[in-house]
């Protein structure tokens, strides 16, 4: 069964720096893309960075230059570097994969629970 388990989220002060970890595990046979999104109180889910497996990256407006994606293909494993927070940070982070599963053929997208990122003094 796969799982998404994201790990990292916390309280942090404005400009300060955290860094988010999500492992996929179980049964992967590939993995695609991969990417965070977030939800902050009252507003919808929406995307924060992504990557492709060579690489590849794009970033909401509203966080580049500060947040910075990453893989490590050996680890089935994204982070999201984020530093110069803000409040308006403030979310659950939900990180999410684009995979193919052993013994199938059709890639599918999980995500995980998400961890919460508090930014606030």
């Amino acid at each position: 069964q796969v799982q998404l388990v994201e790990s990292g989220g916390g309280l942090v002060q404005p400009g300060g720096s955290l860094r988010l970890s999500c492992t996929a595990s179980g049964g992967i046979y590939r993995i695609n893309d991969m990417g965070w999104h977030r939800q902050a109180p009252g507003k919808e889910r929406e995307s924060v960075a992504a990557i492709t497996t060579y690489g590849s990256t794009n970033y909401a407006d509203s966080v580049k230059g500060r947040f910075t994606i990453s893989r490590d293909n050996a680890k089935n494993t994204v982070y999201l570097q984020m530093n110069s927070l803000k409040p308006e940070d403030t979310a659950v982070y939900y990180c999410n994969a684009d995979l193919i599963v052993a013994g199938t053929l059709a890639g599918m997208a999980y995500w995980g629970k998400g961890t919460l990122v508090t930014v606030s003094s």
